[in-house]
């Protein structure tokens, strides 16, 4: 006779693996000290931050894309390989290789360009702006406009907005308000085959520095979080 509950026997208990995190709410997985490596894309007029978490002796393997879980993988005996992802329509591959010392590479791949590659590539096909409004006495707020050359959509935060360009002497006028702050995107003529059209930025008329993706590898996540 035994005197366990019921619901102690074995043939209750349950199969599923103890480690698992299916009971932790999302923003409590997220945890950026266990982040190994991470990465930085445009894809579709949108920045993403691509993250990684290899636990070498959990044997979990965790991705995330800013800051939201999008692959998770409990008790992986085998340490290195591959996991695919997507996001939007881009297929995402990241490896996980060997290194000498008992350590490993991490490699992310993009539609198959590795990520350098696709990252150059891209940045051909966008003009790339920051800008921080607000005061110290005011609640600062960051704003990152993209602009697609090949359709000319532009982004702001990752929302695709929609401006009318107005045609003015020698090129176009795109003007748009975020936040008390006049922003005007002027495209003009170089003047040169190679070069093109010449964009540039206008924050209540003075000239916005135009800034490359590379910069935003080193900004916090908040500028690429999307809610």
């Amino acid at each position: 006779m035994s005197f366990l509950s019921p619901l102690l026997r074995l043939e209750n208990l349950s199969t599923e693996p103890i480690m698992s995190l299916d009971h932790v709410p999302e923003a409590q997985r997220y945890n950026k000290d266990n982040i190994v490596a991470q990465w930085c894309a445009p894809i579709n007029g949108k920045m993403y931050r691509i993250e990684l978490e290899h636990g070498t002796t959990s044997g979990r393997r965790m991705i995330w894309v800013n800051g939201r879980e999008v692959l998770r993988r409990d008790w992986m005996f085998k340490l290195v390989g591959e996991d695919t992802f997507c996001i939007e329509q881009a297929r995402c591959i990241i490896r996980v290789d060997p290194a000498p010392g008992f350590k490993y590479e991490y490699s992310l791949y993009i539609d198959g360009k590795p990520h350098a590659q696709y990252t150059e590539e891209l940045t051909r096909q966008y003009r790339l702006w920051l800008y921080t409004t607000g005061s110290e006495t005011e609640m600062a707020q960051e704003y990152r406009i993209m602009l697609k050359l090949d359709t000319l959509s532009l982004y702001v935060n990752d929302e695709l907005r929609e401006e009318t360009a107005v045609f003015v002497h020698g090129g176009t006028d795109t003007s748009f308000v975020l936040q008390d702050t006049h922003f005007v995107l002027q495209a003009r003529s170089s003047g040169n085959k190679l070069d093109g059209i010449v964009h540039t930025l206008l924050a209540n008329g003075e000239l916005v520095p135009e800034a490359k993706i590379q910069q935003i590898m080193q900004e916090p996540v908040s500028i690429l979080q999307t809610n």
